[in-house]
């Protein structure tokens, strides 16, 4: 990074200033003094000054609008583990909450791969920290972003790991924390480590893609702009936004590598005062253009299991062109682009939004107690609890939260353990469908019960993507073994 530009405490305050001139500017300029002073003659292996990593964190969640009182732990946040100053020294210093958010971040420490085991362990730790204050996890977000701008000073194989570490762990977690923004950072900028070629192959059939296609989108925005302002619905925002690359590459996957099926190269968002305003933008653009049949979503009426709200819809648009749109309140945007931490960024008036419960984090605590404790694999870890989440219905309207891919045996198990074993078929919305079927986001489920069935199928711990549902199935089929064995002993061996 050339020293001009390097992040500066002056422009950190003119950027607080901006969102929240109400802020207490002069604790943050104190809290920067503080840890620049306990941070001197300390440097990176880049060879900046190690104040630059903090600042630029702050910086970061500064240009979120975040609370100044987290910018101030972040500043902070490397102080006890890296220096001579204790947690004590911050908090008689700069009071409770600071101190109470540097030692979320401090218990954390450093996360290493010194072995599955180890490694697990420190999740847990991480796990914790989220469900006591979930603001640990965004001061940790906008650390771990910073260090992966900076990768290049690390060697090779540290560059690798550290990326993938983020791609894996912090970018799931960000995604089911509703974290969208940090969630694309965490991705894009781990994406180029991990998979350097297919970076550069995606990176390349985007911006050919996109290729002198401003002027179009241009076009579209304003003719939406126009017709929306001619039924009386004042659009707050109206803007294109292309797709980032690592998402891009997964939806490539998922498409067998054919960008002709990729509908939301560019999605353009429509953000408008209010839900009612939603739904009447969506039958205005409707009526300007032809919709695609099974492109509507409706994420209002039933949101994502990370609290998503929009309405997706994707048009036939001017030229034939496939466009996707995703219209939104203003709270319901704020929500999708920063999740929880939401409930800590500013808008233009200095006003907070209000906080509103977040049900995964305060089952965080519910995880550790109980599942958490018994996992041992990193992989089911990630399944569990990092992967993306579906929302499906029991047929009395229960909402059962599983993991994308998860299927009807999964679901069964997750009722109970006997329905489960006892799982004989499956209908998913009325129509009957084999046992490996992958559930989709609302659908509804009604598991059919073989009271006389011995319990699962072998091949069932295939099939299940649950380490509650696999860890049954195993026990089950031991039990049969064993009930089996018994059988034949009594069997083949005489009676007395």
């Amino acid at each position: 990074m050339e020293s001009e530009d390097r992040p500066t405490i002056a422009g950190l305050l003119d950027k607080i200033r901006a969102y929240h001139p109400g802020a207490d500017l002069d604790l943050v300029r104190l809290t920067y003094d503080f840890a620049a002073e306990a941070h001197k003659g300390q440097v990176r292996k880049s060879g900046e000054p190690y104040i630059v990593h903090p600042l630029a964190a702050a910086h970061y969640l500064a240009d979120l609008k975040i609370d100044p009182v987290i910018i101030c732990a972040t500043l902070l946040h490397d102080v006890p583990e890296d220096t001579a100053v204790t947690l004590a020294d911050i908090e008689k210093n700069f009071g409770a909450e600071i101190a109470s958010l540097v030692r979320g971040i401090t218990k954390l420490g450093k996360l290493k791969y010194r072995g599955v085991e180890r490694y697990i362990e420190n999740l847990r730790k991480m796990f914790v920290a989220m469900a006591e204050d979930v603001r640990v996890m965004i001061i940790k977000f906008a650390d771990r972003i910073h260090n992966l701008k900076t990768l290049e000073a690390l060697p090779p194989q540290k560059r690798y790991r550290v990326a993938l570490e983020s791609l894996e762990i912090y970018a799931p977690i960000a995604n089911r924390l509703g974290m969208d923004e940090m969630k694309g950072e965490l991705e894009d900028l781990s994406f180029q480590y991990v998979y350097p070629k297919d970076y550069q192959r995606v990176k390349a059939l985007r911006a050919e893609k996109l290729s002198g296609k401003e002027e179009y989108f241009r076009h579209i925005i304003d003719k939406a702009r126009r017709e929306l302002e001619k039924s009386g619905i004042k659009s707050v925002q109206i803007y294109g936004r292309s797709k980032r690359l690592y998402s891009l590459y997964q939806k490539l996957l998922r498409k067998d590598n054919e960008i002709a099926k990729i509908y939301d190269m560019v999605a353009i968002r429509i953000i408008v005062p209010t839900i009612a305003d939603c739904y009447a933008a969506l039958g205005i653009l409707h009526n300007l253009w032809k919709p695609l049949k099974g492109r509507i979503k409706d994420y209002i009426s039933q949101a994502k299991p990370n609290g998503y709200q929009s309405l997706h819809t994707t048009v036939f648009s001017d030229d034939g062109e496939i466009i996707e749109f995703q219209i939104r309140t203003v709270e319901m945007h704020e929500e999708a682009e920063y999740g929880v931490a939401a409930h800590w960024h500013y808008d233009e008036r200095g006003a907070r939004l209000p906080k509103k419960e977040i049900k995964w984090v305060q089952e965080l605590a519910e995880i550790q107690k109980d599942i958490l404790n018994k996992l041992s694999d990193l992989e089911e870890m990630k399944v569990d609890f990092l992967q993306t989440r579906i929302f499906v219905f029991t047929p009395q309207g229960d909402v059962i939260d599983l993991p994308e891919g998860a299927t009807p045996v999964d679901f069964a198990y997750h009722i109970h353990t006997e329905v489960g074993n006892k799982c004989a078929g499956a209908l998913i919305n009325d129509k009957l469908v084999s046992l490996d079927t992958e559930l989709k986001n609302g659908d509804v489920v009604d598991i059919i019960v073989d009271k006389n069935r011995r319990g699962p199928s072998q091949d069932w711990a295939n099939i299940v993507r649950t380490h509650t549902a696999r860890m049954h199935i195993k026990s089950q089929l031991k039990q049969q073994e064993k009930t089996a064995l018994t059988r034949w002993l009594k069997s083949v061996l005489p009676r007395k």
